[in-house]
């Protein structure tokens, strides 16, 4: 049997995080099992649903590496498909009409709990049967599925195990309103069937829907797929993740300069292990993933722990890859790296220091622009009179360095440092500031190395003539 898993989110807003581990899992079972996975837009809900987030979802499934092998399939394309299924189960009298309103339903419930009944649909109530008893063919109805009366539905869930539920608790739902459109629940089942889906992994807000759906499965005489219901995500304050946490959307982890490899990283491991193992390249997640790992415990995310492995992947990920990620970044904030190093020398170099994209993207911006301005700070501190003899000093050997390697700008420091006789803070710090515009940097050698030759003796004029100005004025 091939295994075939599918993600089916609604496009009522965009791919949230437990969206996205849940599609995460989902994908990761199907590859690690040589399977198939399979991409379903559930739009059911036509009033909430939008193209916006249908393009979302797509972006953030792309963005994250998840390719599908089927799909994307939409329910509001396949109505025909669930009517006929709708059709099947009337003439086989698994299903049948109700005329009740919504009225009636909302007063026999009001009743139900006066009378600290359990409040669910009772085709037997006597004012539900006056009312089918006198309704004739037209008057609006919904079509209602025959839940069996009798026994209990067990499944054994792949994450929590066996789970049983009486039918008796379980009432006769509505699987196509009055408006003549199918309901989430029964286009679900057809859907599964149809697509030949094998293991269904969803969050346990489904857990009460499982039940039902395996009762209409069987109805249908389709196969039973596997179920595998994962546990919520937290904040890290204990309650359910939301807005106030921070970033939800995958694609603001995007916005706010994460790759999405630390992010399939950091989500495999909220709920799944593997041993003590932290750090997970996407080959070994699939080797590795079994859905009888994931826990049955809630997860709580940690933005410093998803911070941590971002930096790690910054610094050990190959640099075309992070430069790939980083190019919206830079044209976001509008730096133009036509002009300057190759980009991808400059995250092997910055890479290391930074914990986001948008902090490497920042600090790749001295490297193509040249500044008008030192940061006033390190200006203060360094580009003061004391530093104009070593730059000076400096200039004249870098103006007349014929090789520019980070070898030779490190002699000509050392040298500077030897004639002067002064340590290497009095000149590193000074060039620092004259070629970067601020206090912080790599190794400068290094950097000067990168920014290039011409700015590099620019730069270090435009310093003199800011300490030349500061003398003058003081």
């Amino acid at each position: 049997m091939t295994v075939k898993t599918r993600f089916a989110p609604s496009p009522t807003g965009y791919l949230h995080v437990g969206g996205a581990r849940t599609a995460l899992y989902s994908w990761l079972y199907a590859k690690s099992q040589g399977g198939e996975f399979v991409l379903r837009i559930e739009d059911t809900d036509i009033e909430r649903s939008t193209q916006e987030a249908v393009d979302a979802i797509l972006e953030g499934m792309q963005w994250m590496g998840l390719d599908w092998d089927e799909g994307p399939y939409y329910q509001t394309k396949r109505f025909d498909r669930y009517n006929e299924m709708v059709d099947k189960l009337l003439a086989e009298d698994k299903a049948y009409k109700c005329y009740a309103s919504k009225e009636l339903l909302d007063e026999i419930r009001a009743e139900q709990e006066a009378n600290k009944e359990m409040a669910r649909y009772d085709a037997n109530h006597p004012k539900i049967v006056a009312v089918n008893q006198a309704a004739k063919d037209g008057d609006p109805c919904v079509i209602r599925f025959r839940n069996p009366k009798e026994g209990s539905v067990v499944f054994e869930d792949q994450i929590r195990g066996r789970i049983e539920i009486s039918n008796s608790q379980l009432d006769d739902l509505i699987i196509r309103r009055t408006d003549g459109s199918p309901t989430y629940n029964f286009c679900v089942v057809v859907d599964d069937w149809d697509m030949g889906i094998t293991h269904v992994v969803r969050g346990e807000d489904h857990i009460n829907n499982t039940p039902r759906q395996i009762n209409i499965y069987e109805a249908l005489g389709a196969p039973v797929p596997t179920f595998a219901h994962c546990a919520m995500i937290l904040g890290d304050d204990g309650a359910k993740l939301s807005k106030r946490h921070g970033a939800v959307s995958v694609m603001q982890y995007r916005d706010e300069g994460y790759l999405p490899n630390a992010l399939n990283n950091y989500l495999v491991r909220l709920g799944w292990s593997h041993g003590d193992q932290e750090i997970f390249s996407r080959e070994e997640m699939i080797e590795f993933f079994s859905l009888n790992a994931i826990s049955k415990s809630a997860s709580a995310f940690n933005t410093d722990k998803l911070l941590w492995l971002n930096n790690h992947y910054i610094k050990t990920s190959e640099p075309e890859y992070v430069a790939e990620h980083l190019q919206w970044h830079l044209d976001n904030q509008s730096i133009n790296i036509e002009n300057g190093p190759v980009i991808t020398d400059v995250i092997k170099l910055v890479g290391e220091r930074c914990n986001t994209l948008i902090e490497l993207a920042e600090q790749s911006r001295y490297f193509y622009e040249d500044f008008s301005e030192f940061e006033a700070g390190a200006a203060k501190k360094h580009l003061r009179g004391v530093a104009k003899g070593p730059l000076e000093l400096a200039l004249s050997k870098v103006e007349a360095l014929n090789d520019w390697t980070t070898e030779n700008l490190h002699g000509v420091i050392a040298q500077v440092c030897e004639e002067l006789e002064i340590g290497m803070g009095k000149i590193g710090m000074p060039l620092r500031v004259a070629v970067t515009g601020g206090g912080q940097s790599p190794s400068v050698d290094a950097v000067m190395q990168l920014i290039g030759q011409e700015r590099v003796i620019s730069r270090i004029k435009m310093a003199l003539a800011f300490i030349a100005e500061r003398e003058a004025n003081a």
